[in-house]
């Protein structure tokens, strides 16, 4: 089961996209970290297709093009 792990403090985005970033909806204020699991991921997804959260706006500085992939590149229709 593979765990996606979100740093709001390792995030290039931190500060213009904080506003707008399900990690502000679920955990307060930048500079949080949280762990999902897969099943936790696709809920994530669903509620913010349906726009009940905004996406997870995250981008990993820890190398060149890394970062999570969109919300929308990860959904799966159920």
């Amino acid at each position: 089961m593979a765990t996606l792990h979100v740093d709001c403090d390792g995030c290039t985005m931190r500060g213009p996209a904080c506003g707008d970033c399900v990690m502000s909806v679920l955990l307060g204020p930048p500079g949080s970290t949280a762990d999902f699991v897969e099943e936790e991921q696709e809920a994530l997804d669903v509620l913010a297709r349906a726009g009940l959260v905004p996406p997870l706006r995250m981008v990993s500085g820890t190398g060149p093009d890394r970062g999570v992939e969109p919300f929308e590149d990860r959904l799966r229709v159920v």
